[in-house]
């Protein structure tokens, strides 16, 4: 710049030279401003083709924090479900395929909302590492990795948990539901994990968040907090939108009026990925349906048949109206037996590879770390960036 600077005074006091000695002041004065008006033309041109050569350099910065960027997150209380692998996991590892940038955590943090035992709670952080690896999450594709191993996610939680009333967190609707079931006893974790969960998202400037119907709620907490945000501290983190899942919400099959849950103290009610044959056909067997023998899709008036009827369809790839059709005929006793024979057999080849990952227990470990490691690495710059936004030194 400064040798622009220098050669650009050098041209002009050469022009000014020659002017004075053969043109007159009105000559020398027109003469000047055309000279300079040439040279900021000539300087315009420079600049404009430095900017071709470092304008993919000079573009870099906001692409980065622009791109599309997916975060998700499941918690390791259990193995999962139906529910969870229809819901969520099937659709991450489609996004891992469509997206450049992907993470997906295993939450630990949120899983001590209710008590646990720590040896359950460190074996079943690895089967569910297991679970996510045997689904398909590949972690060359996405990152996969331990909440609690990046210190940043509680740092900027607490952060943001000043920023938020305690009356907008009271009247979340998962709150309400389950401190009710606790009664008097629910913690201040439970009450305060939806802000854990936006610092989850927000950690990573994550534009996209995979959820079920239950969280839009949360996701809505999160959008405000990054406006809020935002709006006290200068633009910073993006909005996410929120990715729907096409799956609506498995119910339970002893009760279609209730998701399935890996805490429904109906063992009947819920299959996991893990489940036996056996364990399968006897749960579908035992399914809540109703009076009418005959295959149909109406979740408004027969939400059991209409629950077997959208798992049947999720685990083939055909459509409801497919599925209908071809189960033309069958009554609900002997199409429960078509769905448990589908969930087995779509179950079958991700049961046997979560057998195997879990008798490799060092392997496990080292994906779990490696994942940490790059989530730590996206991670530490944006929240050294909130400190100095909030006024930390």
């Amino acid at each position: 710049m400064r040798t622009s600077m220098r050669s650009n005074q050098k041209v002009l006091g050469i022009l000014t030279g020659s002017l004075s000695k053969r043109h007159s002041g009105k000559d020398r004065s027109a003469l000047l401003k055309m000279a300079l008006h040439s040279m900021r033309k000539a300087r315009g041109c420079w600049s404009f083709i430095r900017a071709l050569h470092k304008g993919p350099e000079a573009a870099s910065v906001p692409q980065k924090d622009c791109m599309k960027r997916v975060f998700s997150g499941i918690q390791p209380t259990g193995i999962p479900h139906l529910g969870n692998y229809l819901g969520a996991i099937e659709n991450w590892v489609r996004l891992q395929d469509e997206d450049g940038s992907v993470l997906y955590s295993i939450v630990d943090l949120h899983s001590i909302t209710v008590p646990q035992d720590p040896t359950i709670l460190r074996q079943s952080i690895l089967d569910m590492t297991a679970a996510l690896l045997a689904c398909g999450i590949n972690p060359d594709k996405s990152i996969l990795f331990q909440q609690s191993q990046v210190s940043e996610h509680t740092q900027l939680s607490w952060i943001l948990t000043c920023m938020v009333r305690l009356p907008r967190l009271q009247h979340l609707h998962q709150w309400k539901a389950k401190a009710g079931k606790q009664k008097h006893d629910g913690t201040m974790g439970l009450l305060t994990y939806p802000v854990l969960q936006a610092a989850d998202v927000l950690l990573y400037k994550s534009t996209h968040v995979p959820v079920g119907e239950d969280q839009v709620q949360h996701m809505e907490l999160v959008q405000d907090l990054a406006q809020g945000f935002n709006k006290k501290y200068g633009e910073f983190f993006p909005v996410p939108t929120s990715i729907l899942t096409s799956m609506k919400k498995v119910k339970s099959l002893r009760d279609p009026s209730a998701k399935m849950s890996k805490s429904d103290p109906d063992k009947l009610a819920t299959v996991r990925i893990t489940d036996s044959p056996e364990e399968i056909v006897q749960k579908f067997r035992k399914a809540v349906t109703d009076f009418t023998s005959e295959v149909t899709y109406d979740p408004a008036s027969r939400g059991g048949v209409s629950n077997l009827v959208a798992i049947h369809a999720a685990v083939t790839g055909l459509t409801v109206e497919e599925v209908v059709r071809l189960s033309k005929g069958l009554d609900t006793a002997r199409y429960k037996l078509v769905v448990a024979d589908a969930v087995i057999e779509k179950f079958a080849p991700i049961k046997s590879e979560i057998e195997k990952l879990k008798m490799d227990k060092g392997h496990l470990e080292k994906v779990l770390r490696v994942g940490s490691e790059k989530a730590k690495e996206l991670a530490y710059p944006v929240f050294q960036e909130v400190k100095k936004l909030v006024g930390f030194l």
